[in-house]
């Protein structure tokens, strides 16, 4: 299955939740999109798996292999609860990471920025919008990149940053901390679903 690629509102109000994590989607119609979108409709169990599966891959902008892929990693990890350590993981993305900071307004706009070769970890350019980052390393902007108006845009709307990443303005450079722990997540999801659903596949 290839990433989304349409429009990320009506996206938010099919799945009942605000992709980008600032309500804005759902502030004025909080239903699903189309003539019968807000009659309830009975979700079955693995519907709801699902639906959980797929809020959490849109919301971080991945295709279902590379989704995949990260939950078999965090499986792998020993200590700790297999759903949280996979959100853990997620955030450590270089496109989420770039989003966190507030380098891009959105992760899509993050991950752009990747790709094109604006972003440096730890001095060096790197374009792989899915490197997991690690605590410490310092996230930064290319010298030739920091005029950059979206950039520049992003920083002056920014209002708050979650408090396992860091940010030097005057650098443009920023790190991970820590790894994040699951209270500092989107309580809207139901990571416990996510696990069944891949349970179920096997």
């Amino acid at each position: 299955m290839s990433r989304y690629t349409g429009p990320s509102w009506k996206l938010s109000r099919r799945l009942g939740i605000s992709l980008s994590e600032t309500g804005k989607e759902l502030a004025k119609r909080p239903y699903a999109p189309g003539q019968h979108g807000n009659q309830r409709k009975k979700i079955s169990e693995y519907g709801l798996q699902l639906q959980e599966k797929q809020k959490l891959r849109h919301m971080y902008g991945m295709n279902e292999r590379q989704f995949a892929t990260l939950f078999k990693k965090a499986g792998k990890i020993t200590e700790g609860k297999h759903g949280e350590n996979f959100m853990a993981l997620l955030e450590t993305r270089l496109d989420n990471l770039v989003y966190r900071l507030g380098l891009a307004s959105t992760r899509r706009q993050a991950r752009q920025l990747v790709n094109h070769g604006h972003i440096t970890v730890d001095g060096k350019r790197v374009d792989i919008p899915s490197y997991l980052v690690q605590p410490e390393q310092v996230i930064g902007v290319k010298e030739s990149s920091r005029d950059l108006a979206i950039i520049k845009e992003s920083l002056e709307n920014m209002v708050t940053r979650l408090d396992f990443v860091s940010f030097d303005a005057d650098k443009l450079e920023g790190k991970l901390t820590r790894l994040p722990q699951r209270a500092e997540l989107n309580a809207e999801i139901d990571e416990s679903f996510v696990v069944e659903y891949y349970n179920k596949l096997g």
